[in-house]
């Protein structure tokens, strides 16, 4: 859905409400809305590129433009007039390669652009077919590496005759042999492969590194020698029924020779050597056919073979690492209780903490993530508040310093709802559940609101004390907003996780109760007027709630499932949902499918 259809939705659900007030956040004022992404700080630690994203008002199109701050917060300048993302400076720091589609920001082709930062010139590089991923430079910055689909094409078992010149013929008939084709918004999807290739980073042919009917989309890297790429992908003859279980691979350039470097059942990817060339860091999980698994950091010592990890008595995700330039340990990024945070992890175990604000990137709710990079000492983050999309921030271990404030004109001058974290024992088993309530700008507490119970979706995902535009409209309409973390979220765990597991909606129904509860309690909820909402998986628990109680007044069940036979055999990734999210396929389960 555009941002345009989902503001006008807004609009017409929530204009009974709106306050008259014009210093209240409006539909339109999303248009407004900027936030950071991507930050990559140059290596000698003087300035940090950035993905700066907005929305074009007239196309209703998400903007992406690369911009450039120095460390101290001075000298905020665009890269380029061309829209961009993915910057990634050359060792040198001389040059930063970046994707763009083109000046209209939409309707051409992805390619790779290089802008020569003395010069202040940018020049295009490829001419690709097939939009491409995951830049990284070689370490003597003559190569860039990224993935990219090959096409292929299947013959069909048969051939229709060719229709004469001239005529009218219906379209022919579309032969489909594989097991993932279509996706929801795509159509039908382009057949192929996900290859690595190599781009001399002065411009020229892009060439082929891996090859056969395999997928290598988990990440590639090179080796601090440029003599081959690490790179995470699933090699298995029988990839699309086995979804998950990628490996690490080392890929000489020369000849192409590959050597298998992890073997365990399960995902292994996002390679990442350290600077002295001794080590590989990658994340993984052992597959134990969990709806939700933790995912570890590993490090492989590549001169004596032995791995280990260095999170096993860490119960939170890792996201994403970066190696000190010392290769004495890793920045580590990952969700707490719906917080992004980062931590630096030596070597030998030790924790030292960084941030604890790292989020703000997804606009409409408020989920978890965010992105952060570290070069030269500096580490710089997306930072985020209940109040404002992700702005870009430096941290140290004194703390953190924001460099941007990107909604200062839009949103300074508004009145916002305010945020209250709140926590109870669920109703169900006493279990600790964590919530936020958001209440309208002009609130007062003589007075009883309606209550908005907005479920987030995944249900492996997380919301936390981040910006959430959907939220701040609903309290600028004069609506309490109140979202949970129920059981089955993550950030909290393992085991906490997968108390849903193959018992979804279930449990989940309890705690989010109990937190409509809990808010009614505190006196300024009229429990005559509550509604409920949410989307994908939060549409899944929408439905099922109003199959259990009759205390809301209206719910909208946002792209639920409603049937789960369809859901395993049908949706996107099916091949993943019916072995991780249910016991087995709907004819050798029924039990479970009816129950």
């Amino acid at each position: 859905m555009t941002i345009l259809a989902v503001t006008f939705l807004c609009g017409i659900l929530l204009s009974p409400f709106t306050s008259a007030n014009a210093n209240t956040f409006k539909s339109m004022d999303v248009f407004s809305l900027e936030w950071a992404n991507d930050p990559q700080v140059s290596p000698d630690g003087k300035t940090i590129a950035y993905t700066r994203n907005g929305f074009d008002l007239m196309s209703d199109r998400r903007t992406s433009n690369i911009w450039l701050i120095d460390a101290n917060g001075k000298n905020h300048r665009p890269l380029t007039n061309v829209p961009g993302y993915t910057p990634r400076w050359s060792p040198s720091g001389d040059r930063i390669a970046f994707f763009s589609r083109g000046q209209n920001g939409s309707g051409g082709r992805t390619q790779l652009q290089m802008h020569w930062v003395a010069a202040n010139r940018t020049a295009t590089l490829t001419q690709l077919t097939q939009p491409p991923r995951g830049l990284t430079w070689s370490p003597d910055g003559r190569l860039l590496a990224f993935t990219m689909l090959v096409p292929t094409d299947s013959e069909p078992f048969v051939k229709l005759p060719e229709a004469p010149s001239g005529a009218k013929w219906a379209p022919p008939f579309k032969v489909i042999d594989t097991l993932i084709y279509r996706s929801d918004s795509a159509g039908y999807l382009t057949e192929g492969f996900a290859h690595v290739f190599t781009v001399p980073a002065d411009g020229g042919t892009p060439r082929q590194i891996t090859r056969g009917n395999y997928q290598h989309d988990g990440g590639v890297a090179w080796s601090t020698d440029g003599a081959s790429l690490y790179v995470a992908g699933n090699r298995r003859e029988d990839w699309s029924y086995e979804p998950m279980d990628s490996e690490i691979y080392r890929v000489a350039l020369d000849d192409g020779e590959i050597q298998a470097l992890t073997d365990r059942y399960g995902p292994d990817h996002d390679p990442t050597p350290s600077p002295n060339g001794r080590y590989l860091a990658y994340l993984g999980a052992d597959d134990e056919r969990m709806g939700y698994s933790v995912t570890n950091l590993y490090v492989l010592d590549l001169k004596a073979g032995t791995r280990r990890s260095l999170t096993d008595d860490f119960d939170r995700s890792i996201d994403a690492v970066v190696w000190d330039e010392a290769s004495r340990g890793l920045y580590t990024q990952f969700d707490d209780h719906g917080s992004g945070h980062i931590e630096y992890l030596s070597l030998t175990g030790k924790r030292t903490a960084y941030v604890q604000d790292l989020g703000g990137v997804s606009l409409s709710r408020p989920y978890s993530g965010g992105a952060f990079h570290t070069a030269n000492g500096i580490v710089a983050y997306t930072s985020s508040k209940p109040s404002t999309p992700a702005n870009l921030a430096l941290a140290t271990t004194r703390g953190s310093v924001l460099l941007t404030d990107l909604n200062h004109d839009a949103l300074n001058h508004k009145k916002l709802a305010t945020i209250d974290r709140i926590s109870f024992p669920s109703s169900l088993d006493e279990r600790e559940i964590e919530a936020w309530v958001a209440k309208p700008a002009e609130f007062t507490g003589n007075q009883r609101y309606p209550l908005i119970l907005e479920i987030h979706g995944g249900p492996f995902a997380a919301y936390g004390p981040h910006f959430s535009a959907e939220v701040q409209l609903y309290a600028a309409a004069g609506y309490v907003v109140v979202y949970v973390n129920p059981r089955g979220s993550s950030s909290y765990g393992a085991e906490f996780g997968n108390l849903i597991h193959h018992a979804y909606p279930g449990g989940d129904y309890f705690d989010l109760m109990t937190a409509v509860d809990e808010t009614i309690a505190k006196g300024w909820v009229d429990p005559e007027r509550l509604y409920v909402t949410g989307g994908s998986g939060g549409g899944i628990l929408t439905a099922w709630i109003v199959t259990q109680t009759d205390r809301f007044r209206a719910a909208v069940a946002a792209k639920p499932v409603i049937n789960w036979y369809s859901f395993v055999l049908t949706s996107d990734n099916y091949n993943f949902y019916y072995r991780y999210w249910s016991p087995d396929l709907p004819w050798k389960a029924t039990d479970h499918y009816l129950s």
